[in-house]
């Protein structure tokens, strides 16, 4: 690193002894010389033992454990400035040794090292005095002594000397020194940048180094950044950068740059001199790597603050940024989408990246290096936000299979920034078809399971943006993407948790997916979520409500309610009121369980098989059929249909006994699935309903109707004083018997109370366009309500009167209407 510093050796003084020969073996006696009364024996003692240190670290330890340390101590303050001098000459190399600088410490030798450094003092105790202290700041301890012993005032002052050496040594205590805050404030007071200026011009790079360095580390302040603007420090260290002879000071130089560049102040300074151009121009030419590197990562520092990203944009710093993104190097990549990361939060130079950097942003989701793509990817998430032009242009430069492709990233800034980027693109439909092509619902699982609370949210939030396509959610429901969503439900991460349930609100939307998500447990989460109000979110409550919407079943056995929008379909039941904590079943699982003494579930299933043709004779038979065994299969089916007509009851009870048998092998089989059981009995209420009740021409009179209707087909209107004659309970466990299964098809239900008339109610309702309500009381209570409009007061014609609700008497006077929040309401649900 060009010339180095040359040591400075007093000639020995005159006198008639000849020098002292010392070896190893004659050390002890030596040290034994520091305690003459004899200032010239001390002199040549304190000299021999001086090159004696100097031959390595071993005789330094040597020396230490003589006692010479101690001996010395009470010399460096001598009277004689020879023995003073050659005292401390002795402290300044035996300083280097981590245990003489233990005791050095111990002694509080510091105090006496800066006593030393007055001007009138010798060049060389200035020298090795500076060089001891240099050697000691290395520790934090010492550092602190120094400081508040009032060593940084002498030290700067040296940094004047006229010898290199004593330059060279303040300068790297000064630098040692001011790594501690206090110090750095301190050394700004003492006015340290004008000699500092001053050695960037010194013949000796490693004085011009250690200048740098202690630059970087004060102009970290940004009072002390102002100064060095306002001393034309910028101009110094671009005059370096502009000499290939100070090469090896390059990234130093642009370091201290880096610094000054994130003030506004100095920055508009340095633009204003020409600074800021030269310095884009000197980065676009250069061809080291390293300062490529360096001056990317200033850039992005200044980036940081608003009015110099303005600043940044008007001397077009993107240009220089995209053609660092072509050198071949990582790290210069690395560092040049960091800054482009930074500088596209200015809208301008968004849009300047993205008619020309995001095709070669693009390029780099393909390296080999993980921290290059982490960088690249990280940049697009920035460009892309907001940004649909630039979306545009990540899709023109085939960007999309990449970006899939980077969620499979090892490092968690890649797969989260790609998430990202792709959620940004699917704000454009046909990008969002291209993306969903790709496959990442499936990809999207393993991000699901990370740990990384970061990407957590980020695929969250991607399964929320891509979950309202059927096919996507069908993939992520079969790449097994269900479990880990729901259990970042738990996460106490407030966005991880906001945006899992977003998504899970999304994923419900189709009743496959609800059910798989309510088996996962999402229902109780969402449940816990929202009785919490710090876990509690905008997404919570929708999610639950979601999920209960495509799972009627278990909304209204955990919820007791279900509004006229919940439309009863095909396979819902009634397992009636669960309790907190009490996992929900599947019809299925409930299929498998043995006939209990539990309340019957009502089951609703109005489609017929489409090879089913039984007559209307042979419904009873059908129902045992298919209730003893669900699994039975179409061909079991068809056979019962052809032997079916024409038999005696004895022959079809025996006929179904023996299908039976056949269909619970078949359930045995490994990949047997299980059908649910037709209700012909109720298709055939609904289809007489839709011919009888639907030619009515207003709703109440409908609504009536089909109160009568469903009273009828269970068991009639029920006097008050009677209820508790009315033995349904006996009928339907008779059927329970007969089927030998809890599972009842409500067209089996000929007697039945309140909560199995509310619910046929509602069924047919729902088929023939009533709407209405389905409540559920306690003490097998249930009810209808429905929204009427009363007809106008009389005298008032064309008076449109706000609806009103009604409870429907399905019971007592079926067709009757009771207006909601009357005695005779309360009286309806209660008694």
């Amino acid at each position: 690193m060009g010339k180095k510093v040359k040591k400075k050796v007093e000639p020995p003084p005159k006198d008639v002894f000849d020098p002292l020969l010392i070896e190893s073996k004659t050390a002890a006696t030596v040290v034994l010389m520091l305690s003459s009364p004899e200032e010239e024996v001390l002199a040549k003692a304190c000299d021999a033992l001086y090159k004696f240190a100097s031959k390595g670290d071993e005789n330094k330890v040597t020396l230490l454990g003589l006692g010479a340390v101690e001996h010395l101590y009470k010399l460096i303050s001598h009277e004689d400035p020879i023995v003073r001098r050659n005292a401390i000459m002795v402290f300044g190399i035996m300083a280097s040794n981590h245990d003489v600088r233990k005791l050095l410490r111990e002694l509080d030798v510091t105090n006496s090292l800066i006593s030393q450094l007055t001007p009138e003092e010798d060049v060389v105790i200035h020298e090795f005095a500076t060089l001891c202290l240099a050697h000691m700041a290395v520790e934090y301890t010492t550092k602190v002594q120094i400081f508040e012993q009032g060593g940084l005032e002498p030290l700067i002052r040296l940094l004047g000397s006229p010898d290199p050496d004593v330059k060279k040594n303040s300068v790297e205590c000064i630098y040692l020194l001011v790594q501690d805050f206090q110090s750095r404030a301190a050394v700004r007071a003492l006015n340290v940048i004008p000699p500092l200026l001053e050695l960037l011009k010194s013949e000796y790079p490693v004085i011009q180094l250690l200048a740098l360095k202690t630059l970087e580390v004060i102009s970290k302040d940004r009072e002390t950044r102002i100064i060095l603007g306002e001393s034309k420090g910028s101009d110094c260290l671009l005059k370096i950068l502009e000499t290939n002879e100070f090469s090896d000071l390059h990234v130093e130089a642009l370091a201290v740059l880096a610094n000054c560049l994130e003030d506004v102040h100095t920055l508009q300074l340095i633009r204003q001199t020409g600074g800021l151009k030269k310095l884009l121009t000197f980065v676009g030419v250069s061809t080291v790597p390293s300062i490529q590197k360096n001056a990317a990562k200033a850039i992005t520092r200044a980036a940081y603050d608003s009015e110099n990203r303005k600043i940044l944009n008007q001397e077009e710093v993107e240009k220089c940024l995209i053609n660092l993104l072509e050198i071949d190097n990582d790290g210069v990549k690395v560092a040049a989408s960091q800054a482009i990361s930074a500088m596209c939060e200015n809208l301008a130079s968004k849009r300047a990246f993205g008619l020309q950097g995001i095709p070669q942003l693009v390029q780099l989701l393909s390296s080999d290096n993980e921290e290059v793509k982490e960088a690249a990817v990280t940049a697009l998430a920035n460009l892309t936000a907001a940004s649909p032009s630039n979306a545009s242009a990540v899709a023109e430069a085939e960007g999309i299979e990449p970006l899939v492709n980077t969620l499979n990233s090892q490092r968690d800034g890649a797969i989260a920034n790609a998430a990202t980027v792709l959620t940004n693109l699917a704000v454009q439909q046909p990008f969002r078809v291209n993306i969903q092509s790709c496959g990442i619902m499936g990809v999207l699982e393993e991000p699901l399971r990370s740990t990384n609370s970061q990407v957590q949210s980020k695929a969250a939030f991607a399964v929320a943006t891509f979950g309202c396509d059927a096919d996507a959610r069908t993939e992520l429901r079969n790449a097994g993407g269900l479990g880990p969503l729901v259990e970042l439900l738990r996460s106490k991460n407030e966005e991880v948790r906001r945006n899992a349930c977003w998504a899970v609100m999304v994923c419900a939307s189709d009743e496959l997916t609800a059910v798989e998500l309510c088996r996962l447990g999402a229902l109780d989460i969402l449940e816990e979520i929202n009785l919490s109000t710090g876990c509690k979110n905008n997404f919570s409550e929708a999610a639950l409500e979601k999920l209960l919407d495509n799972n009627l079943s278990q909304k209204y056995s955990q919820m007791g309610y279900l509004s006229s929008s919940n439309m009863i379909t095909d396979g819902f039941y009634d397992c009636g009121q669960i309790k907190p904590g009490v996992k929900f079943l599947s019809l299925e699982e409930l299929s498998m369980q043995n006939l209990t003494d539990r309340r019957a579930i009502i089951f609703i299933n109005a489609k017929p098989q489409e090879d089913l043709t039984v007559e209307k004779e042979a419904q009873d038979s059908s129902y045992e059929q298919t209730i003893l065994s669900p699994s039975i299969s179409r061909k079991s089916n068809r056979e019962k249909a052809r032997k079916g007509k024409g038999k005696k009851e004895e022959e079809k009870s025996k006929e179904v006994t023996q299908i039976t048998s056949k269909v619970q092998d078949e359930i045995n089989l490994e990949n047997s699935h299980w059908l649910p059981p037709p209700d012909l009995i109720l298709l055939d209420y609904i289809n007489d309903a839709s011919k009888t009740i639907l030619p009515l021409m207003t709703t109440r009179e409908q609504v009536m109707a089909l109160a009568q209707f469903v009273a009828d087909k269970m068991g009639g209107p029920i006097e008050r004083d009677k209820l508790h004659d009315f033995s349904w309970e006996l009928h339907i466990s008779e059927i329970e018997f007969e089927l030998k299964c809890n599972i009842v098809p409500i067209g089996k239900v000929k007697k039945g109370t309140f909560y199995h008339r509310a619910l046929l109610f509602k069924v047919i309702a729902d088929r023939i366009g009533i709407g209405c309500s389905l409540v559920r009381g306690k003490y097998n209570r249930a009810w209808n309500e429905v929204k009427l409009v009363d007809a106008s007061p009389q005298g008032i014609a064309g008076l449109l009167l706000p609806p009103q609700d009604y409870i429907v008497d399905l019971m007592f006077e079926p067709g009757f209407l009771i207006k909601q929040g009357s005695a005779e309401a309360d009286q309806y649900k209660h008694i």
